[in-house]
């Protein structure tokens, strides 16, 4: 029997709030992890108590306890990358910037989480600020929707010249890649990133379904897995659009509300 070591094993963490519902967040990040043959470690900023109708409540962990998760994990199977998702509160952002500056994590990707899919606000006003000054100058790409990326950039976006705009607005301000995900609100399913003072559209097939829960958390997850393999960014990128298609693609309907993706589709399972 193969004894798989550090060097065979790529690894990715993912830093997030939990979903009880399975679909998103944490359990949505090791999901996608393990799909795509990295092993998944997982720092959890908050408890949600959520299912595809909306989120009912959230409890978050203390800024110590998510530093000692971090401290558990860096100290023993250092991350080949990190992905950090929903963080509410200006004191886990804090930890979060500090830990990962401690121990020089690399390829770290940030999902600005925001808003959920069924419309519940997951942030403060105030930890916006915050990550805008410190994770997301440590980032190699942030992953904004198109509200997100509104905020972002503090300007509407309406078409693909206002996607332009703001990824340039974004990226210029934070000095890092930026990918704005357009199938959010626009007609198509096109994701634009800007990186280093360039332009790129990666297109992509809208899927007529409306069970999208937890499909900015599987793309931003799959990207980490990509740079956690050693894949450059464009290469991650589009590993990811098409692993999250393929998800949507196998039409699982779990759910009163707007479901899961099926993450396990490479595996043969398709819900049917």
């Amino acid at each position: 029997m193969k004894r798989w070591s550090e060097s065979d094993m790529r690894t990715a963490l993912t830093i997030a709030g939990s979903d009880s519902s399975g679909g998103a967040g944490i359990q949505a990040d090791i999901k996608t992890m393990t799909a795509n043959g990295v092993y998944a470690m997982s720092a959890i900023t908050a408890l949600t108590a959520q299912n595809t109708l909306g989120v009912t409540d959230i409890m978050e962990v203390t800024p110590e306890f998510l530093g000692k998760q971090l401290d558990c994990i860096f100290t023993d199977i250092f991350p080949d990358a990190v992905k950090v998702g929903m963080v509410a509160s200006v004191g886990l952002i804090k930890t979060i910037s500090e830990k990962l500056a401690f121990y020089q994590a690399k390829n770290i990707v940030v999902d600005p989480v925001m808003v959920s899919t069924s419309g519940s606000k997951l942030i403060r006003d105030d930890a916006i600020e915050a990550l805008k000054n410190s994770l997301f100058r440590q980032a190699v790409v942030l992953t904004p929707n198109i509200p997100e990326a509104e905020v972002l950039a503090g300007i509407p976006i309406e078409t693909e010249d206002d996607m332009l705009k703001a990824a340039a607005i974004i990226g210029d301000e934070y000095g890092c890649a930026v990918l704005v995900k357009g199938g959010h609100c626009m007609s198509h399913a096109n994701d634009l990133l800007y990186h280093k003072g360039r332009f790129k559209w990666f297109t992509g097939e809208r899927v007529d379904n409306p069970n999208t829960h937890g499909t900015g958390c599987t793309l931003s997850s799959a990207i980490a897995c990509g740079l956690a393999k050693g894949m450059d960014l464009e290469t991650s990128i589009r590993m990811a659009k098409d692993y999250v298609a393929g998800a949507l693609k196998a039409m699982l309907d779990l759910g009163k509300g707007s479901g899961p993706l099926n993450h396990m589709w490479q595996m043969g399972n398709t819900g049917q």
